[in-house]
């Protein structure tokens, strides 16, 4: 069986933005375009076809990445499809508290379309997305959406872009009237006017731009063309000496600098009034990579550590990327992946070099939102779902087992907020187990824990609307009732000073007894210079480093790890108020072993009491969350918010105007800020707003230590 889509005529993108801006809307057009759905489904009635969970139907918001495929004939192709092209998109979710679904989305994906909210431009999440973005290196062109909407402006958005997010945004389009007057957009490039007619936008009428839109387009068009011949030498030169160019190759050129990541491409439309949406997926076609266009995609050798690469091609040795799980109600487990190198078939075993496991690939399933068409086999740079595999986890690879390769992982932040749950009776408490699981494997940013002196189950995530999700989820899809306490902080410690400790530990039982000793020095951990290589003595993880400066044998190689382990367990129990540890460098330095004694347990027990040790005398501290919040509020109510933010620890960084409303920029600790929406709706007559994402981590006020440590007693 053959590729029916030569990889060349493959997309694989994601459509992310802040919440609100109109992904699902766009998502939904997209479907509705490409023939994949017959008629139109909208957010508000709770139809949209990439929103199927039941909390984003009753909500209006995107919570969990939905894959579709679909197939797109370019516009300018006429009726001739042999440019027919393949989608693979995914809808991702705009509230921070997902954070998880864009950050996992985007590791996978080859490129992006950001959406934005033409009368509010760029928002605090489109800044989030926009550094995910630019951390997997993905290019991305921009979609300025809801232009029909009063105070809709496609200068001041654009403007917003390219202050806030990159200089390098260019127009590709104008638009003709805005807000209720917007009727059609300018493409400079062709300096052509496109009106879209029908029921639905369906007929795109091709026409000269109007006169008194004419000096204006010639304006940006040479803009565009300057800025898009920068990045060619020979059309530089052509340009000086005064050369036109065709459109062709303008259009080469632009993409390169866009796959390149030095060019954002600038669209606009109303996707609620079906404008403008099939240009934007012409342009996906046009300036977004194929898999050929992305570099080979790395990772190491199990066997031997060393960095491998595989190209997108059939033929190389089978890799995928496992970046979701999604428990369904009809099939079980989906384990979602992306196939970077070879192919694999259903019915075959795939080799696991996470785990070293072998499973079979029973069924594999292409996704349309949630419905499911089966598939027999699955090819390179394409998206897909297994079904069934019962050991797989996020980021797990799976490689053919004579060409291992483990896949960089992707990386996941750590909750912030945690909140006590209980069953509410005997059957429920058997069936939250299970259900916990199943959330947690799905969600990485979902962590389940045990407080070991209460018995009390914990669970963690990255707001306090993801809590509230999941606790419905349970509800809902599992039958689990439970009662849950108030939201908690997820404090952490760490430690400002250096210390040393030494401790033996020795047991004498008659027999066998237990010996081990060693002697650490720890201090705070300080980051990587940039192109700084980890020495081989040193294991590096995020929050911790252990450097094992052993000299002559006096412990045994093999107590080693057990050493590490020790320390890691102790810093799972801060010495301030019991929070995990986090940014320690600890190196052991000496120690001793006895022929007969010596144990892994007994290594792991002096590690941890030696580590307990040093954290008392290295000046433990408590930090917290410090939530980066931008309020949004009219004028008048601005004294009384900002002195709301002061009061509660916040630092006040910046004011400025949006659109006729005051905008407030500060930081402020997360402790303080919960039940903050209700706070400003109540303090403005439901006029004000506030987001707030994650931003680092602090030490807490010796006033606010003192409290904490009061209510861990």
């Amino acid at each position: 069986m053959n590729r029916d889509y030569p990889l060349e005529r493959v997309r694989n993108f994601g459509i992310i933005a802040h919440i609100d801006a109109g992904k699902t809307t766009t998502s939904e057009r997209i479907l509705y375009y490409t023939g994949m759905s017959h008629k139109i489904g909208e957010v508000h009635d709770g139809q949209a076809t990439t929103d199927w969970m039941e909390q984003e139907k009753e909500r209006g918001i995107t919570i969990t990445a939905a894959a579709i495929t679909c197939f797109w004939n370019p516009t300018y192709m006429g009726t001739d499809t042999s440019k027919k092209q393949r989608f693979n998109i995914i809808d991702t979710p705009g509230h921070v508290d997902f954070t998880v679904e864009v950050e996992r989305s985007l590791k996978v994906l080859d490129g992006g379309v950001v959406v934005f909210d033409g009368v509010a431009g760029v928002e605090p999440q489109s800044e989030t997305v926009w550094r995910q973005a630019d951390k997997y290196h993905v290019p991305r062109i921009c979609f300025i959406n809801k232009l029909d909407r009063t105070g809709g402006s496609f200068e001041r958005s654009y403007k917003s872009i390219v202050e806030r997010l990159n200089k390098n945004a260019v127009r590709m389009q104008l638009p003709i009237g805005e807000e209720s007057n917007f009727e059609a957009v300018i493409d400079l490039l062709k300096m052509k006017a496109y009106y879209f007619e029908g029921d639905m936008g369906n007929t795109i009428r091709e026409a000269e731009i109007p006169a008194e839109y004419l000096a204006d387009a010639q304006k940006y068009r040479a803009e565009l063309v300057e800025k898009a011949v920068e990045f060619d030498d020979a059309m530089m030169a052509g340009y000086l000496e005064g050369k036109e160019f065709s459109i062709d190759e303008l259009k080469a050129v632009i993409r390169k600098a866009t796959i390149a990541n030095k060019l954002f491409p600038v669209f606009t439309g109303t996707a609620l009034k079906n404008k403008g949406v099939q240009l934007v997926l012409d342009a996906v076609v046009d300036y977004l990579p194929c898999p050929l266009d992305i570099p080979p995609v790395h990772g190491t050798d199990p066997k031997t550590g060393e960095e491998i690469t595989r190209k997108a091609s059939d033929t190389e040795p089978f890799a995928a990327l496992a970046f979701k799980l999604q428990t369904d109600p009809f099939v079980g487990q989906l384990t979602f992946f992306r196939v970077y190198s070879g192919t694999v078939e259903s019915g075959s075993y795939i080799y696991n070099s996470s785990t070293g496991e072998k499973e079979r690939l029973g069924r594999i399933v292409r996704l349309q939102a949630n419905d499911r068409e089966e598939v027999k086999k699955v090819y390179a740079g394409e998206i897909a779902a297994a079904v069934g595999l019962k050991n797989a986890k996020t980021s797990h690879t799976f490689c053919d087992e004579n060409n291992p390769i483990i896949l960089d992982p992707i990386k996941f932040a750590e909750p912030v907020v945690s909140l006590r749950i209980e069953p509410k009776t005997k059957a429920d408490q058997e069936k939250m187990g299970m259900a916990l699981k199943k959330l947690g494997d799905e969600d990485p940013t979902f962590r389940i824990s045990s407080n070991t002196e209460t018995g009390e189950t914990i669970i963690s995530g990255m707001g306090e609307l993801h809590l509230e999700i999941m606790v419905d989820r349970m509800k809902r899809e599992f039958g689990v009732e439970v009662n849950i306490g108030k939201p908690q902080v997820a404090y952490r410690e760490t430690i400002l000073g250096s210390a040393e400790a030494e401790h033996k530990y020795i047991k004498q039982t008659g027999g066998k007894g237990q010996y081990g000793h060693v002697k650490i020095s720890i201090k705070p951990l300080e980051p990587l210079a940039e192109g700084e290589k980890v020495p081989k003595n040193v294991k590096r993880y995020d929050e911790f480093e252990f450097i094992d400066s052993i000299k002559g044998g006096v412990i045994p190689q093999e107590f080693i790890p057990a050493v590490e382990k020790g320390v890691k367990e102790a810093m799972d129990r801060g010495i301030v108020a019991g929070y995990k540890m986090v940014n320690v460098s600890c190196e052991l330095t000496f120690g001793s072993y006895h022929d007969v004694d010596s144990s892994e347990i007994a290594y792991k027990i002096a590690a941890s009491q030696a580590f307990q040790e040093a954290a008392k005398k290295a000046k433990s501290v408590i930090l917290e969350p410090i939530m980066k919040v931008e309020a949004v509020m009219p004028e008048q109510f601005m004294g009384d918010v900002t002195g709301s933010l002061s009061s509660k620890r916040g630092q006040i960084e910046g004011m400025e105007d949006r659109f006729g409303l005051k905008v407030i920029k500060a930081k402020v600790p997360l402790s303080e800020m919960f039940g903050y929406t209700t706070d400003i709706r109540s303090m403005t007559q439901g006029r004000g707003s506030v987001t707030m994402e994650f931003d680092h981590y602090e030490v807490v006020p010796p006033n606010v230590e003192k409290t904490i440590v009061e209510s861990r007693k």
